[in-house]
């Protein structure tokens, strides 16, 4: 019985198991992928390094795992290498350099018999063309970095291309030490197997075959790629070590020149509506990791760089434009009130998924029953709009709807119940929209309502308004009485999760089933949070305090 271990994965944390390529009773070979783990910047696959059947898996799909950790068990195995005991899987990756591209690690080291077979003859000046090496079945497959030139000294493990398909990247070393005499690609070129990319003339070495071998790269493998054997091919050399820190990046990896970055990195950053050439890669040689990306929408948000394409906001900015061309101007500024209403309305409606809901009401017995109330309300000195009314209902609806009446904790996880009913009303003045708070609603009468509501409104237009008769609302009211419309969208005035508009009263034929009645309407809309609201609740919500305003009479119920 052969034991199978995570080999050695370097300083890689919270590594886990993403994907099972095999099942116990399977038959594999030494280079048949086990499984494939992934940390937070690369993945790799974990091979059997010996050949035989799977009797047991010791993990499975989202386990943590560290190097050294028993993951499986073989029977009837095969040893392929010179240790008849314990199957080491052969394949490590550095995670820093593998970060995306999940390329295979360095292969096993040969045996003293493969290594004099593999010295090559001492020539001197030895003309080599390298080419696209085996790329098994990868389509679409494009350069996406050219890190050499013409008359560039090269060293045998030196990068010279990276090319890139859907699924991985591949980088090419030079394959010789020596002196690059052409390149024969750009970036952005289709290339295919075979496909010539540079001549070099090499020193110290015998050229190597253009095509590549059993020594030449494999195809990269990407973690959703379906397991099969790979007997009869290598894993691709390891990769050119980083600079050490301190060191001159190269003009090919400087900030802005070249893009380099592996597929899971480039794909957050398309994610994100990141331009990776704005980035600067603090990977081995310049390359681009996920951190990177994160750290530069982190700064982005937070500060916006000047002559950024995007706004505080993160969104494209409104262009500039110099309307004094077009003919006489006058630069008027916003008053502090119409000021700080911008900043909250468009902080809500960034933050808060909006829905309207419109309906209507009809209130012709409301407004029989108001009017019959003239001579009184002179007598009281009170104005007594529609407005009374609508308030008096909308503490109904919320008490029967209390998540109306509610606020979002910071993580918008929990309601937060309110058990007072202070009615705010939005407010038209000079300086701007103001929302002043009947405290208490649900506990006063028509007459003691429409009373505050005149006492808060001329605070508003006298601005002589507190700060506490603009505190605490739990629920608000945006009402154009007779200024016109047939419906609108209000803002909800976060952390409300609820704003009724109310339009203009009109009066519409209604058939009564017989024959059509004028009826006095009033166009209702309902702006809610999505995330604490949904639809049919908002239906039911309107419904029901429609239903109140059509019989004022179950106002008193």
């Amino acid at each position: 019985m052969a034991e199978i271990r995570i080999p050695d994965i370097g300083d890689a944390e919270n590594v886990e198991v993403i994907e099972l390529c095999v099942a116990p009773g399977d038959t594999v070979g030494p280079d048949d992928a086990i499984l494939v783990i992934e940390s937070d910047k690369a993945s790799m696959e974990v091979p059997a390094g010996i050949a035989g059947t799977l009797q047991e898996l010791l993990v499975g799909i989202g386990d943590p795992v560290e190097e050294g950790q028993l993951i499986a068990r073989l029977s009837d195995a095969e040893q392929a290498g010179d240790s008849p005991g314990e199957a080491r899987p052969h394949a490590t990756a550095s995670p820093q350099e593998a970060e995306s591209a999940d390329l295979p690690g360095p292969p096993e080291a040969p045996t003293a018999n493969e290594e004099r077979a593999r010295e090559p003859e001492p020539v001197t000046g030895s003309e080599m063309v390298v080419s696209v090496p085996d790329i098994g079945d990868a389509q679409d497959v494009v350069v996406i970095e050219v890190a050499i030139r013409p008359g560039d000294r090269v060293d045998e493990d030196g990068l010279a291309v990276v090319v890139e398909s859907d699924k991985a990247t591949m980088e090419i070393p030079a394959g010789a030490t020596g002196v690059v005499t052409a390149v024969h690609v750009r970036e952005g070129d289709p290339v295919v197997e075979g496909t010539r990319l540079f001549t070099l003339e090499a020193a110290g070495s015998a050229a190597e075959p253009a095509r590549a071998g059993p020594d030449r790269p494999a195809r990269p493998s990407a973690p959703d790629e379906p397991s099969r054997s790979r007997e009869g091919r290598k894993p691709s050399p390891p990769l050119a070590p980083a600079k050490p820190p301190g060191s001159e990046i190269p003009e090919e990896y400087s900030p802005g020149a070249k893009v380099y970055a592996g597929p899971a990195t480039r794909r957050l950053a398309r994610e994100l509506g990141v331009a990776l050439a704005e980035i600067n890669g603090t990977g081995a040689r310049g390359r681009i990791v996920k951190d990177d990306v994160k750290h530069f929408v982190k700064q982005s948000m937070s500060s916006p760089r000047e002559g950024s394409e995007r706004g505080p906001t993160g969104l494209p900015p409104v262009p500039t434009v110099d309307f004094a061309r077009f003919g006489p101007v006058e630069s008027q500024p916003l008053t502090r009130v119409r000021a700080a209403g911008a900043r909250n309305l468009h902080a809500s409606w960034l933050n808060v998924p909006h829905v309207t809901q419109h309906d209507e009401a009809d209130v012709t017995e409301l407004e029989s029953f108001r009017g019959s109330l003239k001579t009184e309300a002179a007598e009281r000195g009170v104005n007594l709009t529609p407005l009374p009314f609508i308030v008096k209902a909308c503490c109904y609806a919320l008490k029967e709807f209390p998540t109306f009446n509610a606020s979002l904790d910071a993580n918008a996880e929990n309601y937060v119940l309110k058990r007072y009913y202070n009615i705010g009303f939005a407010v038209d003045s000079d300086q701007g929209l103001v929302v002043p708070v009947l405290k208490d609603a649900d506990r006063k009468g028509i007459w003691d309502l429409a009373a505050e509501i005149a006492e808060l409104a001329a605070k508003v237009r006298e601005r002589r308004l507190g700060m506490d008769d603009a505190q605490g609302g739990s629920f608000s009211i945006s009402s154009l009485g007779a200024l016109g419309g047939t419906g609108f969208t209000p803002i909800v005035n976060a952390p409300e999760v609820a704003i009724l508009g109310v339009a203009r009263l009109v009066t519409k034929p209604v058939w009564d089933g017989s024959e059509f009645q004028p009826r006095k309407i009033l166009p209702l809309s309902l702006s809610y949070d999505h995330r604490a609201i949904n639809g049919a609740e908002a239906g039911r919500f309107v419904a029901h305090l429609a239903s109140l305003l059509n019989d004022i009479r179950r106002l008193s119920l």
